[in-house]
């Protein structure tokens, strides 16, 4: 109920300021709504492009690391059940 009061109050300010013109009134809604994404944004924390591929190439090299153990501890199973 409040953001659609908050938006609501908005638009009320708009037309009593006089910005009757379609294309004021719409960049006007669009600066609101993009002021509103960028807050919750940032209040999300959300990481850019550019850190999210740096995660991802590193769990990529840490997934590598992980299968070269896997396959080093079944060599190591395999090679002491031959000696027994």
């Amino acid at each position: 109920m409040s953001k659609s009061k908050f938006v609501i109050d908005k638009l009320a300010k708009l037309f009593e300021q006089g910005l009757i013109s379609y294309k004021d009134l719409s960049s006007e809604i669009l600066s609101i709504l993009r002021s509103k994404r960028d807050e919750v944004v940032f209040k999300m924390e959300l990481a850019g492009k550019e850190e999210t591929e740096i995660l991802n190439k590193r769990i990529e090299n840490l997934e590598k690391k992980i299968k070269k153990l896997e396959k080093n501890s079944i060599k190591k199973k395999s090679k002491k059940g031959i000696k027994s």
